[in-house]
């Protein structure tokens, strides 16, 4: 291709307004020559296709298309569907290419179809060992691809960055990005800025130290290398930027374990300015969370902020060097992760024009911040909370409710928001048209409670510093109904500006879908309640629905192939609240499922899904309880460590994973040992305890489950008769 040429007569067509012509070129290009940097730099003038995770480096999830829009969007149909071969959550963002639709599923599959017919046109398994599982802190999910040249790149649970080739969907080169000794996994989709591949990974619930890093697109070498913590012992002989950092922890803690990496991964969201050359990317939560244990003072609580945990980090994405960072909250402690969706755009305030980044992370607050120099414009909570009374608008600190600061041994505090956040990994959306941010946002708190003597695990389980059990709900009914009611799911459109909501729709509940913004003044969204809908970006109007028979999580992309637009999601149940908080069947009329498939619409479309499958549910029968109290509560206090975060509190299971209350192992101390202990269940991602749990612990662990089983069975019975 005649670069040159195509950019002048890009400029040209964007100049006399013939956005769609533009589209075309662009199209033409993507078949021709493969995705190249002017491309990724000039995507908002391609409307036909999708070619990078957010649409274009802004993120802003806006396609100015508007062949399906307000007046007609209630013609809109299924035009095709394809079932996928994992049953676990889905949250990939599709790539459009030229009439081809890529995208990732549970388990780091990638498949190809033909985006008017939805014919597979090729699949590729990167064989993510089964046992990988219990390294995911929130699900084994993948977000998505990076397009470049004629490759696509994608990060594998276990840790790898794989390129295929776009044509074939064979593999071209492998490279493994991280300890695979540790818990490292990756679950977010690579960015691709100035001919390097950018991947983040998780794992800060583990013990892990973060970093983003930079690798060779054409065969993985590594290019740099970001840490975002700096390294226990003597800092001196490190960058700069983590010399700073040290000042702000206890070195003689960090790294003193294998367990206490300091945490700080980035796990999700990036985004970049081609003209400030400026790649942002936001930094999680600490490892432990408990500050205390992470970063322990002389008084026993938690010392320092801690830098860079829960930062919006500016750098060099051709260096890797440092040039600003803003953290969202100091000395976190509740997994208050800044990893959510950064978005860029340029708008007047105070009658000035400003280039902003905006994100509304964890916890709480809707941020608005100077992406050329970092420093804090506003913020403003978006949901309830009771963490920080505001922030300060002079130092853009939080202005902080000492009752929650939790990082103590033995007082808890009721927190909201809580660990999922106010908002989660979900995209948001900005319309520069309304000039308004959809935020898929939600209230629900937490119960921290310090645990006592807290020492980390190397092998297995959640190491946070809290007692994930301390939150288990007692077998009441009543009360149970009452903490579920007090769950409030919202698509709240925010005035940035202004910093309000402009307005609100309320959902069912918690986790719903991510954003798309159109040009046809629609907002996108899937949600809880199984839905697929368009609202009025304007007014927050429901316009259409679509039943989708299963949660849907996932963002839409929407594109066109020959002039026609269609609308796409990746729908299937799953994610960190799915595992643990969905199950309480007592509190829901129609449990959510998981049936994986991709869902495209079009205008007219006919297509209709196959008759929603019966649930069917095994009774509750469990053995009776003869363990004594102190065996159970041993019980207890482990599963909330090692179980809860993959089998729910309080040992009420999710439709994602099994509901150990219905076992059938639980009959049978040989045959829960066999699972637990044995790992026999090890490659469908139930991996050995063996190094973390005795005998007694198993044992004590199905103990407990037992006797909670027993109570919801009393439970049921109880409000069986009770309605009869």
């Amino acid at each position: 291709m005649n670069f040159k040429r195509w950019a002048l007569g890009a400029a040209v067509l964007l100049s006399a307004g013939t956005l769609a012509n533009c589209s075309q070129i662009l199209g033409e290009a993507a078949q021709g020559d493969g995705i190249t940097t002017a491309m990724l730099v000039g995507a908002d003038a391609d409307s036909a296709n999708w070619i990078s995770h957010g649409r274009t480096y802004s993120e802003q999830r806006y396609s100015p298309l508007d062949g399906v829009n307000r007046e007609n969007v209630g013609q809109l149909g299924l035009a095709w569907y394809a079932d996928m071969d994992t049953g676990r959550g889905q949250e990939a963002t599709p790539l459009v290419i030229d009439g081809r639709l890529y995208l990732t599923t549970a388990w780091s599959k990638v498949k190809a179809f033909d985006a008017t017919t939805g014919e597979k046109l090729w699949e590729y398994d990167p064989k993510v060992p089964g046992e990988t599982a219990v390294k995911a802190c929130c699900d084994v999910v993948n977000r998505g691809l990076a397009a470049y040249g004629d490759k696509l790149f994608f990060g594998t649970l276990d840790g790898r960055l794989i390129a295929l080739d776009r044509e074939s969907g064979k593999p071209l080169w492998e490279k493994v990005t991280v300890d695979q000794s540790k818990s490292y996994t990756i679950t977010g989709a690579p960015r691709v800025i100035d001919d390097k591949i950018i991947i983040g990974n998780g794992g800060a619930e583990f013990g892990v130290r973060g970093y983003v890093a930079a690798y060779s697109p054409d065969d993985g070498e590594e290019l740099w290398k970001f840490y975002t913590v700096p390294e226990g012992g003597d800092p001196k002989d490190a960058p700069a930027y983590l010399q700073k950092a040290a000042e702000t922890w206890n070195m003689d803690v960090l790294g003193a374990s294998d367990a206490i990496g300091g945490g700080g991964t980035v796990w999700d969201s990036m985004a970049y300015d081609p003209e400030l050359d400026l790649l942002y990317v936001g930094v999680g939560n600490g490892s432990p969370w408990n500050r205390a244990y992470r970063s322990p003072g002389k008084d026993g609580t938690g010392e320092g902020d801690n830098l860079y945990l829960s930062s919006i980090v500016a750098i060099r994405p051709k260096t890797g060097e440092y040039v600003w960072h803003y953290q969202t909250t100091p000395g976190e402690t509740w997994d208050f992760t800044a990893t959510q969706h950064i978005i860029l755009a340029d708008m007047e305030i105070d009658g000035k024009p400003r280039k902003v980044l905006m994100q509304a992370p964890k916890n709480g607050f809707f941020y608005v911040i100077d992406r050329e120099t970092g420093k804090f414009i506003s913020a403003k909570p978006y949901v309830s909370v009771n963490w920080a009374s505001g922030i300060d608008p002079v130092t853009g600190r939080p202005i902080e409710n000492p009752e929650t600061r939790v990082d103590k041994t033995g007082k808890p505090a009721l927190v909201t928001p809580g660990a999922l956040g106010g908002h989660n990994w979900h995209p948001m959306a900005y319309s520069p048209n309304e000039k308004l941010v959809y935020i898929p946002a939600f209230e629900a708190g937490m119960m921290y409670a310090p645990e006592a003597n807290w020492k980390p695990d190397t092998a297995r389980g959640f190491n946070v510093g809290f007692n994930l059990g301390a939150g288990d709900l007692p077998p009441d009914g009543g009360f149970r109904k009452q903490v579920a009611g007090s769950l409030r799911g919202m698509l709240v459109a925010w005035d940035p500006v202004a910093q309000k909501a402009r307005w609100t729709v309320e959902h069912p509940g918690p986790w719903n879908g991510g954003l798309l913004a159109t040009g046809g003044g629609l907002v996108f969204q899937g949600t809880t309640g199984s839905e697929f809908n368009a609202y009025d970006a304007g007014t927050g109007e429901k316009l259409w629905s679509f039943a989708a028979q299963t949660g849907v999580v996932a963002p839409p992309v929407t594109y066109t192939v020959n002039g026609e637009q269609y609308v796409a999601v990746l729908a299937g149940w799953g994610g960190a609240y799915a595992l643990s908080v969905d199950g309480d069947l007592i509190n829901r009329k129609a449990p959510v499922r998981n049936i994986s498939r991709l869902l495209v619409f079009k205008l007219g479309g006919t297509a209709k899904l196959p008759p929603e499958p019966a649930l069917s549910e095994l009774p509750l029968d469990p053995p009776p309880s003869t363990a004594s109290p102190e065996v159970i509560a041993v019980g207890q206090a482990k599963y909330g460590r090692y179980c809860a975060v993959c089998h729910a509190p309080g040992a009420v299971g999710s439709t994602v994973l099994p509901d150990l209350r219905r076992a059938g192992s639980l009959e049978s101390a040989a045959a829960w040992s066999a699972v637990v202990e044995g790992g026999a269940l090890k490659d469908n991602g139930m991996a050995s305890f063996a190094g973390s749990l005795s005998k007694a612990e198993i044992e004590a662990i199905r103990a407990y489950v037992i006797k909670r089983a027993n109570e919801d069975k009393a439970l049921e019975t109880s409000e069986k008769i009770a309605r009869k």
